[in-house]
């Protein structure tokens, strides 16, 4: 993301009254919590329609979730591949209609290709916001990319920042 694009998600987050950090200054119980699972294809909307991929938990790590509906900030591995920032939706994506429950993670990084059956570790640190309908699509993805930019400062904090270096 550009910094002019930082600055506009920025002043939309503000103006819609949404903050710029999630959680608290240090990472307090329920989290971390950690789930460890494959890589499945998803509803193939990710990538294709929001322009935002997201790498979808199997269902036996899905229900390792003890979590309310949501959507979270943390750090993700792809087996073999760096530690990286991310958010995940756990929820049932109304917009969409699901009728299962996901957990979709959207790691912020641009991979050369799909990590399909691969093995991804993911340590959850913080609740951003509750799931919810969108009246539109771009609604959708801008409340997306308000999610990314909350999650990569709250990221940026020391207690935040050495879950990365001990969890994986």
């Amino acid at each position: 993301m550009s910094e002019q694009q930082q600055a506009a998600t920025e002043a939309v987050a503000q103006a819609s009254g949404r903050p710029l950090v999630a959680g608290p200054e240090e990472v307090l119980a329920p989290f971390p919590v950690v789930v460890e699972g494959s890589v499945v294809a998803g509803f193939g909307r990710g990538g294709k329609q929001l322009g935002i991929p997201t790498a979808n938990l199997a269902e036996p790590a899905v229900e390792q979730l003890a979590l309310p509906v949501g959507v979270y900030l943390g750090w993700a591995q792809v087996a073999g591949d760096a530690v990286r920032p991310m958010v995940m939706s756990l929820g049932w994506n109304p917009f969409f209609k699901n009728e299962k429950l996901s957990a979709e993670v959207h790691i912020i990084h641009r991979f050369a290709s799909d990590f399909y059956g691969r093995k991804m570790r993911v340590a959850i640190l913080a609740f951003i916001r509750n799931e919810k309908d969108y009246a539109s699509l771009d609604a959708l993805i801008q409340d997306i990319q308000i999610d990314i930019h909350v999650a990569l400062k709250s990221l940026q904090r020391p207690a935040y920042a050495h879950v990365r270096d001990s969890a994986f």
